[in-house]
């Protein structure tokens, strides 16, 4: 009876499903997981529980810098999400100066990340970095209107091969202190492409070419680096949807 020499097709399958339960975590999370267990080592010398807490935190701390692969659509004219969240908004808007898109009104599209969300942010569209500059600001409710003016935030505008541009806007939240960049000026980006990652809840908005719509709605959850937000390429009119 000849025996099989190596695995088959359905037991590749069956790895790519166990392996899907191991995310990585994210390599900005490491010192605070060490931080977190080291301070429960010390504190143990005094009650030795707070081990266990310590570790609790742990591994509260490594869920919240899941990285998690994606899989994301390429077709040139799809505008993907940017990050994992509840669309909070979809409107027309005059984008803010500090993006340099000029005063013709655009589709902003705003993503509110929950503490719980997957908070590594990634490119909506390939292209180039044309510029990205950081806006000192407060640091209200992300989900509240007038954040993206006021919060702290970080701002990435992506030059596409055709000379249309972009903006993905990473806004600090009540709770998120700190915006990490991956990216700057003049980087060459891939659609899905991680770009940076906001600190404990926050919101990413963007900001689609004049002319365009949404195909997702509020109240839809959106998958960074999956969801596709718009078609550039489509004359579909605006998606009507349905609750229930």
């Amino acid at each position: 009876m000849q025996q099989r020499s190596g695995p088959g097709p359905q037991d590749t399958q069956i790895d790519d499903v166990m392996s899907s339960f191991l995310v990585p975590v994210h390599r900005e999370g490491w010192r605070f997981i060490g931080i977190a267990l080291a301070a429960g080592f010390l504190l143990s010398w005094l009650w030795g529980p707070l081990w266990w807490l310590s570790v609790l935190l742990a591994g509260g701390i490594a869920y919240f810098f899941r990285d998690p692969p994606r899989v994301t659509p390429v077709r040139e004219g799809l505008v993907i999400a940017p990050g994992d969240g509840l669309v909070a908004a979809v409107k027309s808007v005059r984008p803010p100066m500090e993006l340099g898109l000029g005063p013709q009104e655009r589709v902003r599209v705003s993503i509110f990340l929950s503490v719980l969300d997957v908070h590594i942010n990634r490119a909506p569209v390939s292209g180039a970095v044309a510029r990205a500059s950081h806006v000192p600001g407060i640091f209200v409710n992300a989900a509240k209107a007038d954040a993206s003016e006021v919060n702290e935030r970080r701002a990435t505008i992506i030059r596409m091969s055709d000379g249309v541009e972009i903006a993905v806007v990473q806004i600090a939240g009540l709770i998120a202190r700190r915006i990490v960049p991956f990216v700057q000026e003049g980087d060459n980006l891939m659609v899905g492409q991680r770009i940076g990652l906001i600190r404990f809840g926050s919101r990413v908005d963007v900001y689609l070419p004049p002319d365009h719509h949404a195909v997702v709605a509020v109240g839809q959850f959106a998958v960074g680096g999956e969801t596709v937000l718009a078609d550039l390429k489509s004359s579909e009119a605006v998606r009507q949807v349905r609750r229930g």
